[in-house]
């Protein structure tokens, strides 16, 4: 061994804190990251799914207004409204049922 070998050697105790920094780094970043990516992954693709489904709705709103011919005109311009809403709602209501019933089944796994 070389003198500089001797004064570069870390104490025990400098070999121990890197040791310890280096695995509370590991264990606490690491998943940190990957959480905060499955997070923005999340929303992001939340997001396109409820536009999407607005611009379906809207695309079967046209539908109705446009391709029924004289069925919706006059007094009964509201119904392809009405139709589009309870369509939408139910959509939501479907949604929410099965976000709830996947939670649950998780907390039945746990």
């Amino acid at each position: 061994m070389t003198l500089k070998e001797i004064f570069e050697t870390k104490s025990p105790f400098e070999d121990l804190r890197a040791t310890l920094l280096a695995y509370v780094k590991q264990e606490t970043l690491g998943p940190a990251k990957k959480l905060g990516r499955y997070l923005i992954f999340g929303l992001a693709g939340s997001l396109l799914l409820v536009l999407g489904v607005i611009l379906l709705l809207l695309g079967f709103l046209r539908l109705l207004q446009s391709q029924t011919g004289s069925t919706f005109t006059g007094d009964l311009s509201w119904i392809p409204y009405l139709i589009i809403a309870v369509v939408g709602i139910a959509l939501t209501l479907v949604s929410l049922k099965a976000a709830r019933r996947k939670a649950s089944a998780k907390e039945l796994l746990k």
